[in-house]
């Protein structure tokens, strides 16, 4: 039996893409950059921030890169909620295992002030045990500290934790934690990654989450 459901944020709980790929565009244009189109930014998340940036222009140095990061976040932090929503069925599906008891919590390699600002903003009513976001110090996904962090939090046997991630950095991720991994089909990466990832299990819709889980108690 799970005790313990652990999610990453962007491509998994969440379609944040929009909202990424119009910080991402304010940036670059700011700073006299070629921009990109929102979905060409689905395949450039998921390391954090900074490797964002390094992505989306490739050949800025390290000073460059750190003022497109500035530029970035002025505008995320305004408008990180303007078109992010969960996906279909993800309200739900953490409702109902709440209800269950299944203690909740978010990994999330996005920096922690978002990470923050959009849980609280879109699932209100969810206690999370755990928001952890990319956090000065802590290396980023798929080191398996996050995950750690999480445990430190809300203390229980590996067994008993799952993580839903939908890349093969979520899945990398779970499998150095020594925990169980589930890819989720409907985010920003292919099932095709996801299977080269070697995921546990990987689901097309959140009750497949919900029923994974009811089959362990």
């Amino acid at each position: 039996m799970k005790k313990l459901a652990i999610f990453d944020l962007d491509g998994t709980l969440l379609n944040t893409i929009t909202d990424l790929g119009k910080a991402c565009n304010y940036a670059l244009e700011t700073m006299g950059f070629a921009t990109h189109p929102i979905q060409a930014y689905a395949y450039m998340v998921g390391n954090g921030v900074r490797n964002l940036m390094k992505k989306a222009q490739q050949d800025a140095d390290e000073a460059t890169i750190d003022e497109l990061l500035r530029h970035f976040k002025t505008y995320y932090n305004e408008h990180c909620l303007d078109t992010t929503k969960p996906y279909p069925g993800i309200t739900e599906l953490l409702e109902k295992l709440q209800s269950q008891g299944v203690a909740l919590a978010v990994a999330s390699n996005k920096y922690q002030e978002a990470t923050e600002k959009i849980i609280k903003g879109c699932f209100p009513t969810i206690n999370f045990v755990a928001i952890e976001g990319q956090q000065e110090g802590r290396n980023r996904k798929p080191d398996p500290s996050i995950l750690f962090s999480v445990l430190g939090k809300y203390p229980v046997n590996k067994k008993e934790v799952l993580y839903i991630g939908d890349s093969g950095v979520d899945v990398e991720c779970a499998k150095r934690a020594c925990v169980e991994s589930i890819g989720v089909s409907w985010g920003f990466r292919s099932v095709a990654e996801l299977r080269r990832a070697n995921a546990d299990y990987i689901v097309d819709r959140p009750a497949e989450i919900l029923d994974h889980l009811e089959d362990q108690f």
